[in-house]
């Protein structure tokens, strides 16, 4: 993973429509002679994790289906949003892949906007073997179209070192809310003159991370309504990120390269995000030994917050053209089952998949000297059970794009209510 892009959706359908004419975005279930289709092609992003996932996938698949050609396509994830917009709303599926990667923050708004153009995996897969919060975004109308991939379970990175200096151990990092949070990094910026967190205002993943953890969101269930005016679990959110600005424990970042650099530099004594951080962490080597992992903290106003909860993550969706069948059988036996290249994954690439089957053996279990010993491994696959199922809907971003804005106005001085009141009536003008 790393840093989200946040194009807006409206913006890339207006942009839509420069395909040639071609064939028209088959119905599902409609009879084509697909089964005689050998060849498929995949489209994803990230060529040391996504793409190396897929390459250890198809070394599974072919070694049990050898006269299958899977062709595996790298594009930058921006790229990938706007030839699908491009192409299915122009109705027509000429130059797209049988399988394509898709954020599961944009899955639903995908599965909404062209509810033909993928194939219902329903009878192949079962969501129920995966985990929990991934049912939200890769099933719509009651029906299954994805394959859930990767986990974006959070956790709560620390600088042993650092926090030992100010008094705390690894008990004291357990089951902590984020005003415990904010304390502790009260106490480590006064022992160490170390932030406790870097942030980027034009990004508000911490945002996501606390109100998902207490089961909500920025939509309603029905993942088009905004539900920000009244909304305690993102009010307590926002108070929750003005405090730490007010503390003094926040170094501010604006790009993925200076985030980085704040933990690798050792200007940062944690950093509470996705577990797709860690190969960034341990980057620096002469570090080893010096990190460990905590529960994400949870909310303190909400009484069923959690301390798990989730940042980042895709998952497959086969295209409902021909080769589709060939495409689920591929993704029926390796993401969707294949708990050995699970731990290959886990191995050689670093991917923590959600395949409850997958979730524990030798690469789980296996400790990691970097983060003296620890497990991170097996405690990301526990964190990821309890991540509370949330609907992502189709606009996150769009609406993230108005608090950005308001979360400004917030720390300048604008009354909470009134923002979130203001960012409300935003989204409902803008989101019709």
């Amino acid at each position: 993973m790393k840093k989200t892009i946040a194009v807006s959706m409206a913006a890339l359908l207006l942009a839509a429509g420069c395909s040639s004419g071609a064939t028209e975005t088959p119905k599902s279930g409609s009879g084509e002679a697909a089964e005689a289709v050998k060849d498929v092609t995949i489209w994803a992003w990230d060529p040391n994790f996504n793409i190396a996932a897929l390459n250890k996938a198809k070394e599974a698949y072919q070694a049990k289906n050898g006269d299958a050609n899977i062709n595996i396509v790298e594009n930058a994830q921006a790229d990938i949003i706007q030839k699908l917009n491009a192409g299915l709303n122009s109705g027509t599926t000429k130059g797209l892949p049988n399988i394509v990667l898709i954020e599961d923050l944009r899955a639903q708004s995908f599965l909404s906007a062209y509810p033909d153009a993928f194939y219902d995996l329903s009878s192949v897969i079962k969501g129920a073997d995966f985990a929990d919060y991934k049912s939200g975004p890769t099933s719509f109308g009651g029906k299954q179209y994805g394959v859930p991939f990767d986990s974006g379970v959070t956790g709560f990175y620390y600088r042993t070192d650092y926090l030992e200096q100010a008094g705390f151990k690894a008990d004291d990092l357990k089951n902590i809310t984020w005003d415990r949070f904010i304390e502790i990094g009260k106490a480590v910026k006064a022992k160490t003159g170390k932030a406790m967190i870097s942030l980027d205002p034009n990004d508000l993943g911490i945002i996501r991370v606390m109100i998902q953890s207490s089961g909500s969101w920025y939509l309603d269930k029905d993942g088009k309504t905004p539900t920000l005016a009244g909304n305690k679990d993102l009010k307590e959110a926002f108070e929750t990120y003005k405090k730490m600005m007010e503390s003094d424990i926040v170094r501010m970042h604006s790009d993925w390269s200076q985030f980085v650099a704040g933990f690798n530099n050792g200007e940062v004594a944690s950093v509470p995000t996705g577990n797709w951080i860690t190969p960034s962490i341990k980057a620096a080597k002469d570090q080893s030994g010096k990190w460990a992992v905590a529960p994400i903290p949870k909310m303190a106003g909400n009484a069923k917050s959690v301390n798990a909860s989730n940042l980042g993550g895709s998952s497959w969706y086969v295209l409902n053209v021909p080769g589709k069948e060939a495409a689920a059988d591929f993704l029926a036996k390796t993401f969707a089952s294949d708990a050995d290249l699970y731990q290959k994954l886990v191995t050689d690439v670093g991917a923590l998949g959600t395949l409850k089957a997958a979730s524990s053996g030798a690469a789980y279990e296996k400790g990691d000297e970097f983060f003296g010993g620890q497990k991170i491994t097996a405690d990301f696959a526990e964190w990821t059970k309890q991540i509370p199922n949330v609907n992502y809907g189709m606009h996150t971003y769009a609406v993230e794009d108005i608090l950005i804005v308001e979360m400004q106005n917030y720390l300048n001085g604008k009354d909470i209510e009134k923002v979130l009141g203001d960012a409300q009536a935003q989204a409902q003008s803008q989101l019709k």
